[in-house]
């Protein structure tokens, strides 16, 4: 079973396919809750170069407040991340698979909603 949902995207900078994922994102109802520049991170605490990395924190507030009601305790598992990273075939552009990650959650409800997300999320990662 995959974790992520991919999509590369080429001939096209790292920058506009940043901005394309977050007009994505919102235009699906998701804000970004964090933003981690991993390039920066790494550069900074280990003093490691390393290509273009961001990891973005998102969440479609009325899917969490749904999940948060199933099972309280879910929140440790959000947000829903979304990486952007360079690679030698273009930038690409991966998603969380929401249904993946809560497989150790025993609760067809919530099991749903995550099948919600990940439609919501595949189609961020397919408009990009």
């Amino acid at each position: 079973m995959t974790y992520t949902m991919n999509r590369v995207i080429e001939n096209a900078g790292f920058a506009e396919v940043d901005e394309r994922t977050r007009k994505a994102l919102a235009d699906r109802g998701f804000g970004i809750l964090t933003e981690i520049d991993v390039k920066a991170t790494m550069k900074k605490k280990l003093n490691e170069d390393m290509s273009a990395y961001t990891i973005l924190g998102a969440c479609n507030p009325t899917m969490a407040w749904e999940a948060i009601g199933l099972e309280p305790q879910v929140g440790a598992m959000l947000p829903c991340n979304v990486i952007i990273r360079e690679t030698k075939q273009g930038v690409e552009v991966s998603a969380v698979d929401p249904v993946s990650s809560m497989t150790a959650i025993d609760n067809e409800q919530l099991s749903q909603v995550a099948g919600k997300v990940r439609d919501m999320l595949a189609e961020v990662v397919e408009s990009i």
